[in-house]
C-alpha cells in the first residue's frame, strides 16, 4: 500500500502534500488518475488538536461529526506522530493492529475501556494482519535489508532484499515471538488466510513486477500460496503460484486511461464456507473457486475501464450473492470524495452472482459512495470495511473512507445503496492535503473498531433498528478478509 509502489524503493519522508497534488493534477487533466495503490510510506502531517461538537458543512480541524445512532466511546492515541496505523484483526478479547511500525494488541474485552497489551517493533510496510490460533501473520511489502524485525529498506534491484510473510506465535499475548518467515514473489502487499483441517493456507497479494527486481520480475499474473502446517508453523512454505491471469488481465493505459494494468492482486476475500472467493486484482474483479485451496479456479472475471481506477477490496453479503468492491482512485493520497470527482468514481461497486456453480456469473448494479463532501485537503476513497451481521436478508456494512471517516451503509436492494450512519473527524491540515483519516473500520462482537492513520483506535456503537439484530451474533475470531459464515 504505497504510492511509490511501482519504484520498489520506499523513502521514508516523500512530502504526501507534493505526491497527492501531482495526483490530483493528473485526475483533473485525464479523467481517471493512474492508480498509485494506497498510501504508504508518505509523511503525514501531524494534526493538531482534538474537539467534538455538532458542526454544518466541512467539520473543523479534528473537529468529531456524526450521526445521531453513533456513539464515540474510546479512543487509544497513535504512539508514534509519524507511523501509519493500518489493518485490523480480533481474537476472542483481543484486537490486533498493524501498523508501518509494527502491531500492536489491545484488551478489547471492555470495549469503553480498551487497553494496550504489547506494542512490538517490526518495520516493513504495511503489516497487513491476520491471527489464527497463537499464530500472528504480518505482510511484509516493502524491500528490506533482511527478514528481521531490526531490517533497514533496501532497494529491490538487489538480491539479497527480502520481501513476503513473517510469523509470530501469540500465546503470551505481553511477549509475542517471531518464530518463521516466509519469502514471497513481489512481496506481500495483503494477505488471506484459508482455514483448513490440518494446515493454513495463506494467500499473498502482491503486484507490480519489473525486471531489474531479481525477485518480481514480469509476468506476475498470480498469487503466492504458503502452506502453513498447524502442528509445525516453522515448516511454512511456498507450495505454489497459481496464474489467475493466463491472458495478462487488464492492459490498463494506453488502451484503457486511468485504469491499473494487471499484475497480480490487491486484496482478496474467501468465504470458505462456500469454497468462494473474490479478489481485487487492480484492473480487474474475479469469482473463484477454493475447493481445492492450493490451486484457485477463476469462475469469472469483470472490468469496468470508465469509473474503477484500481480493484482495492471485495466483501461478500451474508447470502454469497453479491460482493461489493472497492476503487480506490489515486491510491489513497488524493482528495477524491468532493464534487469535482463525482459519485462513481473513488466509489464502491455492487455486483450481483447469478447463476450457480462454474456458471456463476458478477452482474454490475450500481455505485456507493459517500454522501458527505470532504475538503480538498483531505485524502478520501473507499477503503477497508466488513458486513455487520444483520441477517433477515439485510446487506449492512461498515467501511472506511480515509478522513471521510467511517460510513455504515445498506446495499439490501443492489441498486439503490444508502448511508444509514457515519463518524468523521475535520481535516488534519486545513491548509494543505495529509494522509490520515480511518484505514479499516470493522464490526466485531456489537462495537465498530476503527483504526485511523494518525489518531490511533477508536471504538465506537451503533443504535439503530436496522443493525440491532447484529448484536446477537458473537464470534471468537474475525479476520475480515476469511470471511465467516455468520449464522
Amino acid at each position: 500500500m504505497t504510492s511509490t509502489h511501482h519504484t520498489r524503493v520506499r523513502r521514508r519522508r516523500l512530502g504526501v502534500a507534493a505526491a497527492a497534488a501531482g495526483l490530483l493534477a493528473t485526475l483533473l487533466a485525464a479523467g481517471p488518475a493512474n492508480a498509485t495503490p494506497d498510501p504508504g510510506d508518505t509523511q503525514r502531517s501531524p494534526g493538531a488538536r482534538t474537539s467534538t461538537g455538532a458542526s454544518t458543512g466541512t467539520p473543523g480541524q479534528d473537529e468529531i461529526v456524526h450521526s445521531r445512532n453513533i456513539k464515540h466511546l474510546a479512543n487509544i492515541p497513535s504512539t508514534n506522530p509519524d507511523g501509519i496505523e493500518t489493518d485490523i484483526a480480533f481474537q476472542g478479547k483481543y484486537a490486533y493492529a498493524g501498523s508501518y511500525d509494527g502491531f500492536t494488541i489491545y484488551d478489547i474485552g471492555n470495549p469503553r475501556a480498551p487497553k494496550t497489551v504489547t506494542q512490538v517493533r517490526c518495520p516493513g510496510g504495511q503489516n497487513d494482519i491476520s491471527v489464527s490460533g497463537d499464530l500472528l501473520f504480518l505482510s511484509t511489502d516493502s524491500s528490506r535489508s533482511d527478514d528481521s524485525c531490526n531490517s533497514v529498506s533496501q532497494p529491490a534491484t538487489e538480491k539479497s532484499s527480502w520481501e513476503g510473510i513473517k510469523i509470530f506465535d501469540i500465546k503470551d499475548k505481553k511477549n509475542p515471538k517471531y518464530i518463521k518467515s516466509v519469502e514471497t514473489a513481489c512481496g506481500s502487499h495483503t494477505h488471506t488466510l484459508v482455514p483448513g483441517g490440518r494446515d493454513i493456507y495463506v494467500y499473498v497479494s502482491s503486484y507490480s513486477p519489473r525486471d531489474e527486481f531479481p525477485d518480481c520480475k514480469p509476468p506476475h499474473d498470480g498469487i503466492s500460496v504458503i502452506k502453513v502446517p498447524k502442528k509445525a508453523p516453522t515448516q511454512a512454505s511456498v507450495v505454489g503460484f497459481p496464474v489467475l491471469f493466463p491472458d495478462g488481465g487488464n492492459p490498463g493505459a494506453p488502451t484503457n486511461p486511468g485504469v491499473s494494468k494487471t499484475t497480480g492482486c490487491h486484496d482478496i476475500t474467501v468465504l470458505p464456507s462456500k469454497n468462494l472467493a473474490a479478489g481485487a486484482c487492480m484492473g480487474d474483479g474475479i469469482l473463484f473457486d477454493i475447493s481445492e485451496p492450493e490451486q484457485p479456479k477463476v469462475i469469472d472475471r469483470v472490468q469496468d475501464n470508465v469509473n474503477f481506477a484500481f480493484w482495492h477490496s471485495a466483501t461478500f453479503n451474508e447470502r454469497a450473492n453479491k460482493v461489493v468492491f472497492t476503487d480506490e482512485l489515486g491510491g489513497g493520497v488524493g482528495a477524491t470524495c468532493n464534487e469535482a470527482t463525482g459519485p462513481n468514481r473513488g466509489a464502491d461497486g455492487i455486483y450481483d452472482i447469478t447463476g450457480r456453480g462454474d456458471q456463476r456469473k458478477l452482474a454490475f448494479r450500481s455505485y456507493f459512495k459517500i454522501p458527505r463532501h470532504q475538503a480538498d485537503t483531505e485524502n478520501c476513497v473507499a477503503h477497508n470495511g466488513s458486513l455487520i451481521p444483520v441477517g433477515g436478508g439485510r446487506d449492512i456494512m461498515v467501511q472506511a473512507w480515509y478522513q471521510g471517516g467511517l460510513s455504515v451503509w445498506d446495499f439490501t436492494d443492489s441498486a439503490k445503496p444508502k448511508e444509514i450512519a457515519f463518524f468523521e473527524r475535520g481535516p488534519l491540515d486545513p491548509a494543505a492535503l495529509s494522509l490520515g483519516g480511518s484505514w479499516s473500520a470493522y464490526y466485531y462482537n456489537g462495537h465498530i473498531y476503527s483504526n485511523d492513520i494518525a489518531k490511533g483506535l477508536d471504538v465506537l456503537r451503533i443504535d439503530d433498528w436496522r443493525t440491532d439484530s447484529a448484536r446477537g451474533v458473537w464470534l471468537d475470531r474475525l479476520n475480515v478478509q476469511s470471511q465467516p459464515d455468520y449464522r
